[in-house]
């Protein structure tokens, strides 16, 4: 069965096709593709994917999965928000005139 694998950074993508015996996992096919050994990685930090939804290491795949390897998440992204809006200048709301005019 032939499944492509996917490692990406902001400034690098490499995409490679693999063949798989039938009943392959996604830690056969990372194994196969060579990423891990050709950028370094560190195999207790990565996650995986397949189409975008995570993948365990041992989902089994089938023809034509297309496998992705992610970093796992550095922040959580609902602290990143709260610590970015605890940033941000809050709006201010021009003067109205005549407002207090009728009190």
């Amino acid at each position: 069965m032939n499944v492509t694998v996917v490692w990406a950074t902001p400034g690098l993508q490499d995409v490679v096709a693999v063949e798989l015996a039938p009943g392959a996992t996604v830690a056969d096919a990372i194994r196969c593709s060579g990423f891990v050994a050709q950028y370094g990685l560190d195999p207790a930090t990565l996650r995986f994917a397949r189409y975008g939804i995570r993948a365990a290491p041992d989902a089994l795949l089938a023809e034509s999965d297309r496998v992705e390897i992610t970093r796992a998440l550095l922040v959580d992204p609902a602290t990143a928000r709260a610590r970015r809006a605890r940033v941000k200048a809050p709006a201010t709301r021009p003067p109205e005139a005549g407002r207090n005019a009728l009190t």
